[in-house]
Formats: structure tokens, sequence, C-alpha cells
């Protein structure tokens, strides 16, 4: 009988599934000193703890390793994998959580020793997408998404393979039914990329018509869990959901946002990104990321009070290369400065050396920096409409 996927909590439990938190350290995962990597490896165990948050687990240990490279048979060694069966015992496990990439082999093999389900970072991702799509168009993706990381790990639960289905029409003896099920699946697929390339014509249409009101597109960009929904909310006065844990939005929305009397742009909100973000979410997601390669300008919103939030940045500026987006003009605002130090809490802007406006301090949940916020949008609204030789709408 096929497993029931991933990450779907049972209606009739109570309570979230118990889970363990496996990081591994691999030689070549972090560069600097031993207490760079160190502290960079914990950001990551941080981070992973969250996601493990985000989709409703509770988190009851945390188990970690070094090595210099993954085992092809386990990802961890076999000394490791006994001692996490130990930790699933003891702990009354039901949910194995690896903050990495594993193999559908990897996957099936861990499943076996430590007697528990297995989930690696992609399917923990793809879980939280999931919960939270609202959209049509952001439920199309997610499924789009889980089908395709599903058809690589159909291999696992099936114990039945010698069965059968023959018929007219279908080669030789018949199909086994993995088989059929991957066909199945396969032939999802491809109807869900025929939708989504629907909506994609439609966005393609909305964003044509925005463009012939002259009026230019800033799109907010950023690390998962920033403030960019926040900041969304303050500015046009919207509704769009905006809690603090990752992945709270998935669906992207645009309003019009006005400046002042001689001022308007449109405002859209992302998707936000997080590190090691699998490819094949990237693609399932490229209608909706494709607002941001179409923008004019990337508010890209960072969170300032995080200890990484440089490396984070250039996460995000990785994806944005990866959509087309990486030359699309950037303002950085640097978000959360009341959670810094008294003396770096001082909100405003700040300026390259040509005197253009590059940055911008502030706080969106104690309402600091936003004026010079929007004093900033006038002064790139007014270079945008000047280097495309327009003249901006009202």
């Amino acid at each position: 009988m096929p497993r029931r996927p991933p990450f779907q909590p049972d209606k009739s439990l109570s309570r979230p599934e118990r889970v363990l938190l496996v990081g591994v350290m691999l030689a070549d995962s972090f560069s600097g000193s031993n207490e760079q990597r160190a502290r960079a490896f914990q950001n990551v165990l941080d981070e992973a703890a969250e996601l493990v948050r985000a989709g409703g687990g509770e988190l009851v240990h945390v188990s970690t390793a070094r090595r210099d490279r993954p085992s092809g048979a386990l990802f961890v060694g076999t000394g490791k994998a006994e001692e996490l069966a130990a930790e699933v015992q003891a702990h009354n496990i039901e949910l194995a959580v690896f903050n990495h990439e594993l193999t559908p082999t990897q996957e099936r093999n861990l499943e076996a020793k430590l007697q528990c389900r297995v989930l690696d970072r992609v399917g923990l991702i793809l879980a939280i997408f999931a919960q939270r799509a609202q959209s049509q168009e952001g439920r199309l993706q997610v499924e789009l998404a889980q089908l395709t990381h599903l058809s690589g790990r159909l291999v696992r639960g099936y114990g039945h393979l010698q069965s059968q289905k023959g018929g007219i029409g279908l080669k030789g003896p018949g199909e086994t039914q993995l088989e059929t099920d991957r066909r199945l699946i396969a032939q999802k697929i491809t109807t869900l990329k025929k939708r989504l390339a629907d909506v994609r014509r439609q966005r393609a249409t909305r964003r044509k018509a925005r463009q012939q009101g002259s009026l230019p597109t800033f799109a907010l960009v950023g690390y998962t869990n920033t403030g960019k929904s926040s900041l969304f909310n303050r500015l046009t006065k919207a509704d769009v959901l905006a809690k603090d844990q990752l992945f709270a939005t998935l669906d992207t929305t645009a309003r019009r946002l006005y400046l002042d009397r001689e001022h308007s742009i449109i405002l859209t909100d992302t998707v936000g990104f997080v590190r090691d973000l699998p490819h094949r979410l990237v693609a399932a997601f490229s209608a909706t990321l494709e607002e941001t390669a179409q923008a004019d300008v990337l508010l890209h919103v960072a969170d300032v009070s995080q200890p990484d939030y440089e490396q984070r940045m250039e996460d995000v500026n990785r994806v944005l290369a990866e959509i087309g987006a990486a030359d699309v003009p950037q303002l950085l605002l640097y978000n959360k400065i009341d959670l810094l130090p008294a003396e770096q809490q001082q909100p405003g802007i700040l300026r390259s050396k040509s005197g253009q406006i590059a940055a911008v301090r502030l706080s969106v949940t104690q309402s600091l920096g936003l004026e010079d916020l929007r004093q900033a949008l006038i002064e790139w609204a007014d270079t945008h409409s000047k280097a495309s030789g327009g003249k901006e709408a009202t």
C-alpha cells in the first residue's frame, strides 16, 4: 500500500507530530574560521527548527554530526544512524527531519533504519507551502512541486510490485503498480504545467495593462520572515497575512500606492526566499516569481537583527539571478532596527557616493523610518520616470 504523503497531519490527532531534527556539518558547507563555521552552522540549524515549527511539528530533539561528505546509503555514517535510531526510540519520535536534500535511496534506507518517517529539507518546505497556499495559482504551483518531488520517490512503500495490470493498449504483459502511478503522475504534471501556462498568460495581460498606465512597479523581495508583508500592509492599507513565521505569504499581491499628489507606484508583495531553495521549487513558482523579474525596482527587505542577514541577502540575490532578476535595480530596506542595540536604532536614508539613495533603515512595527521610505520611493520613481522618458501618471 502506498505510504501517505509526507507531513500531512492526521486530523484525528489532537497533538503535533514529535520531530527529531538532524543537521550534518559537511567539510565544504561553510567557509571561514572554525568559530565562524560553527556559528553559521548553528544559524542554519535555528532556521531548520523554525521550519519544523512552521510545518506544525513539535521539535523534541536536535542531533548533529560532522562528515567530510555524505554517505551514499544513509547520508550519515552507520554509527550515527544507529545513534539516531536509539534517539527515535528514547524520545518517541514520529518524524525525522534531515536539514539536507536526501536522495530517494537515502530516505528509504533511513526509514528502514530509524523505524519512523523521514523527511528531507525539500519535503519539509513543500509541506509548509501546501499548508500556506491560498489562491488557486498558489495551490497549482505547490501541487506541481510536490508531484515533481514525489515522482523520484515512488519506489518507497510498495511491497506489491509483482502485481501486474494488463489490458488493451498496454505494452507487453502489463504494468506494475509503480509504473502505473509514475505514468499518472507524469500526466498530472503535464496538466498542471498547461494550467500554469494559462496563469502566466493572464499575468502577462494584467502586467501589460499596468504598464500602459505608466506606473512603475516596485516589488518587495527578501528572505522569508523579514517583514515584507507587514511593510506592504502598512504602506497600502492591505490585509495580506503577516505573521512572525517562515513562508507566511506565498501568493503575490499587487496594490497601487499613492506616495504624494504627484507620485504613484504599483507595489507587489512576493513569496519570501530561503537558503538552498531547491531549483524545482523555483521552477514551480516561476509564474509568481515572474512578477519579480518584470519589476522596475526591487525593494530588498533585510532583517538586520539577524546576525547572518548579509548571508541571507546573498542567498536572495542568488535566487534573483536564477529567475532572471539580477539586473533589476535594488533599493535596500534594513528592517527591524528596533531589535538592535540602542546606539544602532537610528532610522534614515543612506546614500551612495554619487548621492543616490541606496538604502533606508526602518522598523515597520515601531513606525520608524517610514517617512524616509516614502521619500526614497518618490526619488526612485522620479529616476525611473526620467530614465523611461515618460511622464508618470497621477
